[in-house]
């Protein structure tokens, strides 16, 4: 929690001093600070991965038509909030805990949404969730529509095993977020 309320100056910003490039895995990702996370989180994180995965069209079709969506609820309060420091590829495997805490490594770091770090990590099924979560006072994260970001990559990096999955995701998307 402390990492995401240190803030960022925008979504997308990457942190203060680093004029590197930002990846996810082995894969290259934009890092272009914007005011809107709706806008950030579909064309800069959802978008140009499964525009990659050689999705089946109804499936790339159906996060298209969620994404656009998201940008037209742009202003809904769920998005309403201020660009947070996030990690940005926190899954189990990037969490490390130890006697003296818990350390986390290989980070995306830039500024999002911290529902986005939230819903990955029950995506992969990190230890000590439901702790986790009580640390924020238990939120309700809509975990498809954060999920849509790390299942487009598995689909592109990954293949079709995750193809369902983000299908799937885009689809409580589009039930929350109107059709």
């Amino acid at each position: 929690r402390g990492i995401h309320e240190a803030g960022a100056e925008a979504f997308g910003a990457p942190p203060e001093g680093w004029t590197g490039k930002n990846y996810i895995g082995r894969v290259e990702q934009d890092c272009i600070p914007t005011e809107s996370w709706a806008q950030f989180y579909t064309e800069q994180r959802v978008l140009p991965f499964a525009r990659r995965a050689n999705l089946h069209p109804e499936i790339l079709q159906k996060v298209e038509k969620a994404c656009g969506n998201i940008v037209k609820h742009a202003d809904a309060p769920e998005f309403d909030v201020p660009p947070a420091r996030i990690h940005g590829d926190l899954w189990a495997g990037n969490v490390l805990f130890s006697a003296d805490g818990v350390v986390m490594i290989d980070p995306a770091a830039h500024g999002g949404h911290p529902h986005t770090d939230l819903a990955m990590l029950e995506l992969f099924g990190t230890p000590h969730l439901v702790d986790i979560l009580a640390g924020y006072g238990d939120p309700d994260v809509d975990f498809a529509l954060h999920q849509l970001h790390p299942l487009a990559v598995h689909a592109m990096t990954h293949g079709s095993a995750y193809h369902r999955a983000l299908g799937d995701a885009a689809a409580e998307v589009l039930q929350r977020y109107g059709n």
